[in-house]
């Protein structure tokens, strides 16, 4: 008796396991946790993506409020002119992430974040030549990191609209970044940082 009730609970047993193990696959294959975890894979895989396009877009903000500064402050007439269109450009290309946003139904931010709003704290004290070389030391710097995230996600970029945004910015960024070290040398600043 003790041998039958031993095989009798080793087959419920067995049947339980069995039904537990159908039990899952029959979860998975009802959409349990597979289609969440193949969304959130492609949530992460757009994660970077995202975080460019944060980051563009805070760029682009502090671009347009810098080069509405410098339009009024610089003294040097090509600070000016460069100051008003890095206003044209970005707000150009900020309209065009923008768009790619919503597509995206993605939330850029409006405002500039705590270190652009410091600096740009910073520079609206400053006037003529001081205002002159900080501003072109500024966007310099500001432009050779630019130029390099862009490449970063013209090249590597997963979400085509992001990364078609960053393909047809980046010469215009470049652009910028040529145009503006030119100014650089001209008003004898010397170096990028």
């Amino acid at each position: 008796m003790n041998l039958k009730a031993s095989k009798i609970f080793s087959a419920v047993g067995m049947a339980g396991l069995l039904a537990c193990g159908a039990g899952a696959l029959l979860g998975q294959a009802s959409g349990g946790s597979t289609p969440q975890m193949d969304s959130g894979s492609k949530k992460m895989m757009k994660s970077p993506d995202t975080a460019f396009a944060i980051k563009a877009a805070q760029g682009g903000l502090a671009e347009v409020k810098l080069g509405q500064l410098a339009v009024e402050k610089a003294a040097n007439p090509d600070v000016k002119a460069f100051g008003q269109q890095m206003v044209d450009d970005h707000t150009k290309a900020n309209d065009q992430l923008k768009s790619v946003a919503q597509g995206e139904n993605m939330t850029l931010p409006a405002d500039l974040d705590a270190k652009q709003q410091a600096m740009y704290d910073k520079m609206s004290k400053m006037s003529g030549a001081d205002f002159d070389k900080a501003y072109v030391k500024d966007m310099v710097k500001d432009h050779e990191e630019d130029v390099k995230e862009f490449k970063k996600e013209s090249t590597n970029g997963k979400d085509p609209q992001i990364k078609s945004f960053a393909t047809q910015t980046l010469p215009v960024l470049q652009g910028h970044l040529d145009k503006i070290k030119g100014i650089q040398a001209k008003m004898g600043n010397g170096s990028s940082m």
